[in-house]
C-alpha cells in the first residue's frame, strides 16, 4: 500500500521532466481546466446552452469525478510531505491550506444541493465558484507560479503602495465632495459616494456619470486624475522589478 500511496504522490506532484505518467497527468488536469473555463462562459450563451444543455451537464459530472479523485488523491498521500507528515494534523492541514482549499471549492459547488436545500439564486451563484478550477493551473503552471512569487516577494512594497493609494482616495473624495456638494447634491451626495467618482478618476477610466461642473471642481479633478497616473505607475513598476528579478533567478538556476 506504501508503494502505491508513493507512486500516486509522483504522479500527482508537479512533473519535474523524469516521470513521462506524470507529465501526462500533469497535460490532462491543465486541459480539463481550460475545457471547464470554456464550458462556464458558453453556459451563459443561452442559444448555445440549450442546445448543448446535455453535453455541459455531462461534462460537468466527469469534471467533478476528475478533480475529486484528484483531491482525495492529494489528501491520501500529503503525508509525504514533510510539513504534513502527521497523519491526522498534517491532512487537516493540506485541506486548511491555499491550494487546498482551492482543490475543495473546486468541487464543493457541485456537491452542496445533495446536502442541502439551496435557493436556485444561491445555487447559481454557486455554480460560478466552478471559475476557482483556473487557479489549480498554479500548481501546474510555471507562469502561474511566478506571479504567485512575485506577489508574495513584494507584497510589503504592493501593501505600501496600496496604503498610498487608498490615503490619496479619502483625501480626494473628501475634498471633492465639500468643492461639489452644494451645485450637485445628487452626484455627490456623501463622501463615500463621491468615491466612486474619485476611484474613476484615480484609475484614468472616467465613466463620465459623475463629473465636476465648478471650476475649482474641474481643476481639482484634473490634478487628481493627472496624480492618478502617477500612483498607478507604482504597483506596475514594482511588479515590473520582480518579475524582472524572478526571471533573472530562474535564469541562474538554469545556468
Amino acid at each position: 500500500m506504501e508503494k502505491i500511496r508513493k507512486g500516486l504522490f509522483e504522479i500527482l506532484e508537479k512533473d519535474d521532466g523524469d516521470n513521462r505518467l506524470s507529465r501526462r497527468f500533469d497535460l490532462f488536469i491543465m486541459i480539463m481546466i481550460f475545457l471547464n473555463m470554456i464550458a462556464v462562459i458558453m453556459e451563459t450563451v443561452a442559444s448555445v446552452y440549450i442546445k448543448y444543455e446535455y453535453f455541459f451537464e455531462w461534462f460537468e459530472i466527469i469534471s467533478v469525478v476528475v478533480f475529486t479523485l484528484e483531491y482525495v488523491g492529494r489528501i491520501w498521500t500529503c503525508t509525504l510531505i514533510e510539513r504534513y507528515r502527521h497523519p491526522i494534523k498534517g491532512r487537516i492541514q493540506f485541506i486548511l491550506s491555499p491550494i487546498g482549499l482551492i482543490d475543495l471549492l473546486a468541487i464543493l459547488p457541485f456537491y452542496l444541493p445533495f446536502i442541502m436545500s439551496i435557493d436556485g439564486r444561491i445555487l447559481r451563484l454557486l455554480r460560478l465558484f466552478r471559475l476557482v478550477r483556473i487557479f489549480k493551473m498554479g500548481r501546474y503552471s510555471t507562469a502561474f507560479q511566478m506571479i504567485a512569487n512575485v506577489l508574495n516577494r513584494r507584497k510589503e512594497e504592493l501593501l505600501v503602495t496600496l496604503t498610498i493609494v487608498l490615503l490619496v482616495l479619502v483625501l480626494a473624495s473628501s475634498l471633492m465632495y465639500y468643492v461639489e456638494h452644494e451645485v450637485q447634491p445628487e452626484a455627490f451626495s456623501s463622501i463615500p459616494a463621491t468615491m466612486w467618482w474619485g476611484v474613476a478618476t484615480l484609475t484614468t477610466v472616467g465613466y463620465g456619470d459623475v463629473y465636476p461642473i465648478t471650476s475649482i471642481g474641474r481643476v481639482l479633478g484634473a490634478f487628481i486624475a493627472i496624480m492618478g497616473v502617477g500612483i498607478f505607475a507604482l504597483p506596475a513598476g514594482i511588479i515590473a522589478s520582480g518579475f524582472e528579478a524572478e526571471i533573472r533567478k530562474k535564469s541562474e538556476e538554469k545556468d
